[in-house]
């Protein structure tokens, strides 16, 4: 189907190896109630049949604005970056391949951008799920603060953002592997550009044993270090040195609490015990999912009947 004008959202989504994951990020992109938009996905070089499936769900539905750009593997960045160059959407919305987005996600951010000149960036509160049929946990965030994102991460990769704020930017840092949505926010903050937190939970974010955002949390020190050598200006003397000596010399040495200054050091804790806060929820939702399962088996087994079939669907939870 031709499109005579540009849409107001261009979707981008990277896929690396998540092909089995991808139908359903797409999906949720289909069932918005805002259907001004495109979406480009970017196959970063993938091995499994990323391709295959993406043509697929292009061919499905020929009434929707769907493409496939295929580059090498270079990385979150720098498929996000030719995702959104190749878009000719004035808002911007990042959606990885493994997680989902709410049936308003677009309609209640787009609100929030055409009603507020001066807003740049609309975020939303976070549900977390997982592969295993278990209830989503609820992630509320804090409203949004300049001082407060230089802290700790407060706004999660997907959200909707206008594109001039990325081309001021100069876009996601495609040498950093992780963190580069959190040095990506702060340099939407450096830049003057401000942001609007919306308290409802119109993102999913897939909980995995894998992924990137573990590698974030394994290394936030260096990638702390990494967004202040970034953005010196916005930081105090002893962390700008702090964050050089980390790039420069001893990693190690300087990653031990007694090299870290205050400031960098009670943030690190603070995320670890938002982290840790998460991961508890879904060890427990976890542990009562498989009871309630074998409860449910052995019953049927006692009855002679078979066991209910459990099929996950990935909503926001009720807060």
């Amino acid at each position: 189907m031709s499109h005579s004008s540009a849409p107001a959202v261009s979707v981008v989504i990277p896929c690396h190896g998540y092909a089995r994951y991808l139908p359903e990020a797409v999906s949720s992109v289909i069932a918005q109630t805002f259907d001004d938009w495109e979406l480009v996905i970017v196959d970063d070089g993938s091995t499994d049949n990323t391709v295959e499936v993406a043509e697929a769900l292009i061919a499905g539905h020929p009434d929707r604005r769907i493409r496939l750009l295929q580059q090498a593997n270079a990385g979150v960045s720098a498929a996000r970056n030719a995702g959104i160059e190749a878009g000719t959407g004035r808002y911007i919305l990042p959606l990885d391949a493994d997680d989902v987005i709410a049936a308003t996600m677009l309609e209640k951010t787009v609100t929030v951008l055409d009603s507020n000149p001066g807003i740049a960036i609309a975020s939303t509160d976070v549900f977390t799920f997982t592969d295993d049929d278990l209830p989503p946990q609820a992630m509320p965030l804090p409203a949004y603060s300049r001082e407060l994102l230089l802290q700790r991460l407060i706004m999660f990769y997907c959200s909707l953002y206008r594109r001039e704020a990325w081309q001021t930017v100069g876009g996601y840092d495609e040498s950093m592997r992780a963190g580069e949505d959190w040095d990506f926010w702060i340099g939407c903050a450096e830049h003057g550009f401000d942001a609007h937190h919306i308290h409802e939970l119109l993102f999913g974010a897939r909980n995995k044993d894998t992924g990137l955002h573990l590698e974030a949390a394994e290394n936030d020190l260096a990638i702390r270090a990494r967004i202040v050598a970034n953005h010196p200006s916005l930081f105090k003397p002893i962390t700008r040195g702090w964050a050089q000596a980390v790039l420069s010399q001893d990693a190690e040495a300087c990653l031990r609490d007694e090299h870290v200054p205050d400031d960098i050091l009670t943030r690190a804790a603070e995320m670890d015990q938002f982290l840790g806060a998460v991961m508890a929820l879904q060890r427990t939702a976890r542990v009562q999912y498989y009871h309630i399962q074998r409860l449910e088996r052995e019953l049927a087994a006692h009855n002679g009947t078979a066991g209910p079939t459990v099929q996950r669907v990935p909503t926001a939870p009720a807060i």
